[in-house]
């Protein structure tokens, strides 16, 4: 797995204000979280954004440089985007060991053109859009791909078709779809025939109501 570094401080003030003002110099207020313990870090604006420019979504293990020669390996777990301006707000990260073994969610990434699609007019369906794994930190993929392109009108893949590689354990239901390709389904109008029985049906009923109207003519 490919390693970037990244430039740290720790930080001793918590809260909004702080996060605000942190933003404001170009910083971008973080966590790095260990077993139950979290350190409040910060780091440049500028280099976490090209970090996930650069990665797009992929898992990326990053070495976290600190003052006086400090470093500890971690991944990033999760981040927080202003949902109006888009911009970067806050991101935490997961200390971890090369020696043990991390529970991660890596993306899937579906690649080719289904044979289904392209032959019989089918339409590619997603399932999980990701899976959860188990294995050491070095063996974390970036993104999972599956090939779709010999995926046949009413076939499918599960997460039970993958094989990621030894060391790597999947922990996601096997059963759950990944991708299938369906036929469109085109109603078909019905027969005239079948239409003539509903019409003879609802006569009686005029009938009987014109029948009614002429007794109530008669009483009145």
């Amino acid at each position: 797995m490919e390693r970037i570094t990244l430039n740290a401080e720790k930080r001793d003030r918590t809260g909004k204000g702080v996060a605000r003002t942190l933003r404001r110099e170009g910083q971008i207020p973080a966590v790095l979280y260990r077993g139950g313990s979290s350190l409040p870090i910060k780091i440049n604006r500028k280099e976490l954004s090209t970090l996930m420019q650069a990665t797009a979504g992929e898992q990326v293990m990053v070495n976290l440089q600190f003052s006086g020669g400090e470093r500890k390996l971690a991944l990033m777990k999760d981040y927080q985007v202003d949902p109006v301006k888009g911009d970067l707000l806050h991101t935490d990260f997961f200390e971890v060991s090369l020696t043990e073994e991390i529970r991660v969610t890596v993306s899937i990434t579906a690649v080719g053109e289904a044979i289904g699609v392209k032959r019989d007019g089918g339409i590619l369906q997603h399932g999980v859009r990701d899976i959860e794994i188990q294995c050491l930190p070095d063996s974390v993929p970036g993104h999972v791909e599956v090939d779709v392109s010999g995926l046949e009108a009413g076939k499918s893949i599960h997460v039970g078709d993958l094989s990621l590689g030894e060391g790597i354990k999947i922990l996601t239901d096997p059963g759950e779809l990944i991708a299938t390709v369906t036929t469109a389904v085109v109603e078909e109008a019905a027969p005239a025939a079948e239409a003539a029985p509903a019409a003879a049906a609802a006569e009686p009923e005029v009938i009987k109501k014109g029948k009614k109207e002429e007794e109530a003519g008669e009483k009145a």
